[in-house]
């Protein structure tokens, strides 16, 4: 089991967990009801979570990054991570930058309420406005 005793260590703790392998590993670190956005695709609690994440461990490489900020209040922090996900034979994959939630459960715990994996990689909607 993944544990995360400090928020500013998540996203470490999370691509460790992704590089295991096991998707019972990642599903360790959300909360019964969290939402993970990816791909396109929004998922609401560990039975939707668990079909998007295996999805994503299908792909053969290995995570890479960590976190670029951690902004905590009380028990809630709000984190932003920068991965890649590499290939075996060194090619990146796919990359972005996070937008994530977590909450520290009453056990100590720190587990995602809101996952996004590509959050704060979106293009601004700016860019085109006239």
């Amino acid at each position: 089991m993944y544990i995360v005793r400090q928020p500013q260590n998540f996203n470490a703790v999370w691509m460790e967990a992704f590089n295991s392998g096991k998707v019972a590993n990642l599903l360790d670190l959300y909360e019964e009801d969290a939402l993970l956005a990816d791909q396109g695709k929004v998922a609401r609690g560990k039975l939707e979570i668990e079909k998007l994440l295996t999805e994503l461990l299908a792909i053969p490489g290995s995570m890479k990054g960590g976190n670029n900020f951690c902004l905590q209040h009380d028990r809630i922090a709000l984190l932003r991570a920068d991965w890649q996900l590499v290939a075996p034979d060194g090619l990146v994959i796919a990359s972005g930058s996070t937008a994530e939630i977590i909450r520290q459960q009453p056990d100590g715990r720190w587990l995602y309420v809101i996952d996004h994996a590509a959050g704060a990689s979106l293009p601004s909607l700016l860019e085109n406005a006239g």
